[in-house]
């Protein structure tokens, strides 16, 4: 833990962390209280539904929208992401379904662009030996906001409705905004150079050329979208395996929060875990964990249920730090919001795949078996990440400016 108090010891980190609960808070009451509210308004499932793929489908945009953070200096960018969110949000007032997804689409776009810069920023601003750490507490903040902030969200909606969250989410981006404007960095002016490349890549490639070809963040990135791929199966196994129970569909609420707080755990823990065991291992390992506990989810247990997502929520975060935080150390300044911005594409664009391929095979095949195939793959998706001598990857991954390896 000393490791931690010295992220939170740091100035510049406290308030990057700050602005990450503040808004963090607004976006997960958000979150669930727009597909009640146009539920609500329409009947329409169908429409609910599409508020989390309004907020989530510019993600795929990625390496497009995560080149803003490369042009433009990014402590500007951050106060001024924060700022249209807080003009955008009381559009919601309206009560209009098709501005709420417009609003929600836009949403997702400056959250993408925001995520690359301040990853980028807080690569620079960060002691390298201490971004594992800041970004398991970056973790533990978010999924604990996760657990909270809905069901604050959905009191405030059944007490006020749609347009009081949606004022409340407004309120906590103007909060970010003065928090972000706190931050000492310095950087350099807009208009960065590019890296060059022999054949002058768009900024749509150049993110992905470089995580290619480094040795540290192929393999890396490539697990993490295979990671959640199966996470999104797994996701879409889990009203079935809450039947299995004899529990009513309300018993998820449970299930996620019990995840939620082991993610908390696994984001308070993974800055000394990565630094003793490097960050393949630590992904692997994070893997392995989730891999078991899926399967065993065939087991139709109480306990045993609660146990394997406390579990789940410990291992899956693991190779989404691993990855992050190779990703700023091993990249450029000049490619680091792009490259983020792509990793993130790279990794949680196949959760949609997942979800998609498990909400079809759970209606044609028995959850238990599922569950069981699923763990199977999952854990072999581990064994690239073991097949490296963890000294070696140790030297690879070492930063230029860092005295500790990952």
């Amino acid at each position: 833990m000393t490791t931690t108090w010295a992220v939170l010891r740091d100035r510049d980190a406290r308030l990057y962390l700050t602005g990450v609960l503040v808004s963090g808070f607004g976006t997960s009451a958000l979150w669930l209280a727009a597909g009640v509210w146009v539920k609500d308004l329409t009947g329409s499932d169908g429409l609910a539904a599409l508020c989390m793929l309004a907020m989530w489908a510019p993600t795929l945009a990625g390496p497009l929208l995560g080149a803003l953070a490369d042009r433009v200096r990014r402590k500007p960018l951050l106060i001024g992401a924060n700022l249209l969110l807080a003009a955008l949000l009381p559009a919601l007032l309206t009560g209009r379904v098709p501005v709420i997804l417009t609003v929600l689409l836009v949403y997702g776009a400056v959250g993408v662009v925001h995520d690359a810069a301040e990853s980028a920023l807080v690569a620079g601003t960060v002691t390298p030996s201490l971004l594992g750490d800041f970004n398991g507490l970056r973790m533990a903040i978010t999924e604990g906001m996760k657990v909270v902030a809905p069901l604050a969200g959905a009191g405030l909606y059944a007490l006020h409705g749609g347009p009081a969250v949606a004022l409340l989410d407004a309120v906590t981006f103007v909060v970010a905004a003065g928090v972000y404007a706190g931050l000492r960095a310095r950087e350099a002016g807009g208009g960065r150079e590019t890296v060059p490349g022999p054949s002058h890549p768009t900024p749509f490639t150049e993110g992905a050329r470089h995580i290619w070809a480094h040795p540290t963040l192929r393999p890396l990135v490539l697990v993490g979208g295979t990671t959640m791929c199966c996470a999104g199966l797994n996701g879409a196994l889990l009203y079935a395996v809450i039947d299995s129970l004899g529990r009513s569909p309300a018993y998820a609420g449970v299930l996620y929060a019990v995840q939620g707080a082991g993610s908390v755990v696994v984001g308070l823990c993974s800055g000394p875990a990565l630094r003793r065991l490097g960050g393949r291992r630590f992904a692997a390992y994070g893997i392995a964990l989730t891999a078991v506990a899926a399967g065993l989810r065939a087991v139709p247990s109480v306990p045993l249920a609660l146990a394997c997502s406390a579990a789940i929520g410990v291992g899956l975060p693991c190779v989404l730090i691993a990855a992050l935080t190779a990703v700023q150390r091993e990249t450029p300044d000049a490619l680091l919001g792009r490259t983020v911005a792509t990793a993130n594409t790279l990794v949680f664009a196949p959760n949609a795949l997942g979800l998609a391929a498990g909400a079809a095979l759970v209606e044609l095949v028995d959850q238990r078996p599922l569950s069981v195939a699923l763990g199977v793959v999952w854990l072999a998706t581990a064994v690239p990440l073991l097949q490296r001598p963890a000294s070696a990857e140790r030297i690879a991954s070492r930063s230029p400016s860092d005295a500790n390896p990952a």
